[in-house]
């Protein structure tokens, strides 16, 4: 509550105007709480490709985004409640579509000229109203959303395609798909690429034993239109070449830049591939001359400690996701400038 100002009485000299208008404005703003850069408001007014949209959405803990030109809005999955939902430029939040089977959503890909949203579908106790059940490390499935309707018309189950006495852990994480229309599903659990076609005919593309590792293995995934996939390795940084005529070729892209912590990629043009190092708090830009024999860094852009997730293409710029964490009372969605 505001006290009233008392006028100028015997043995108190009025203050001068600017000075009182001064001690005013102090004791007014002394009542504001204080702001921290989690009360930052949202945008309040949509402005082209705006350099960040901050997004006023608690327990979304968002992992994948995908930038929809024809509807003018991104894609974010939810690890926490397992939904897909929209986000405007103006930082309006909607939900786009839900399924109980939907634990946590994750990477997304969005194949707009089949109208289809595809989301990686895991559990790893992110989604606090799902704990500990049986899918729990188990869970690797494929979503497909109609994007007119947000109706769920396909949901593949990819971690049964495996003996679980050899690979009892699955996480499906991010997808690619090819011209075609099929897509590639990375397996961070397991050493496995899995691949969907547009029947929904689910498979094993690639088992191989570099994919291995103890903590997080696979992670972002691009498909090149000379017919290969580039996929990350989290928990080392490496990048491989998957030749899809021959899926048993795997070669190692040789890089001098550290990419430990590689989660989302894309493809910006032939040559041109952003990585989003989560765990390095950069997005980094590299480079290839020799159809990715090998790789440089031509650029950085540094996100702070916000754990950077993933990253999509709006026109001829870059937006990366700050999800935050999962009691976080918002997100945000940022351009990159290199």
């Amino acid at each position: 509550m505001l006290t009233r100002f008392l006028p100028a009485t015997a043995g108190f000299a009025p203050l001068p105007r600017v000075a009182r208008l001064t001690a005013v404005t102090a004791g007014l703003l002394a009542l504001l709480p204080a702001c921290s850069k989690n009360d930052e408001p949202a945008t309040p007014v949509a402005v082209a490709n705006p350099s960040r949209i901050s997004v006023p959405q608690a327990g979304i803990y968002p992992e994948g985004i995908q930038w929809d030109d024809a509807s003018q809005r991104f894609y974010v999955s939810s690890r926490a409640r397992g939904t897909v939902g929209t986000v405007r430029d103006d930082s309006t939040y909607a939900e786009f579509s839900q399924d109980t089977r939907l634990v946590s959503t994750i990477g997304l890909n969005l194949d707009a000229g089949r109208q289809r949203l595809l989301a990686a579908v895991s559990d790893n106790n992110f989604n606090p109203s799902v704990q500990n059940q049986s899918t729990y490390r188990n869970l690797a499935a494929l979503a497909i959303f109609n994007t007119s309707t947000g109706a769920l018309s396909r949901y593949v189950d990819l971690g049964s395609l495996t003996p679980s006495t050899f690979y009892p852990n699955h996480f499906a994480n991010d997808i690619a798909v090819d011209k075609d229309g099929n897509a590639y599903i990375t397996d961070s659990f397991a050493p496995f690429i899995y691949k969907v076609d547009l029947q929904g005919n689910a498979s094993v593309l690639l088992e191989n034993s570099q994919f291995r590792s103890t903590s997080f293995g696979l992670n972002g995934i691009v498909y090149h239109p000379d017919g290969y996939l580039l996929v990350a390795k989290t928990s080392d940084g490496t990048l491989y070449k998957v030749t899809l005529g021959n899926p048993l070729v795997v070669t190692m892209v040789t890089k001098t830049q550290s990419l430990v912590g590689a989660d989302g990629l894309l493809l910006m043009d032939n040559n041109t591939l952003l990585v989003v190092a989560g765990s390095q708090g950069t997005v980094f830009r590299m480079a290839s001359t020799d159809a990715w024999a090998s790789t440089t860094a031509t650029g950085s852009f540094a996100t702070g400690a916000v754990s950077p997730t993933t990253i999509t293409r709006r026109g001829s710029d870059a937006y990366v996701l700050y999800p935050y964490g999962a009691t976080a009372p918002r997100f945000r969605i940022v351009k990159v400038a290199f």
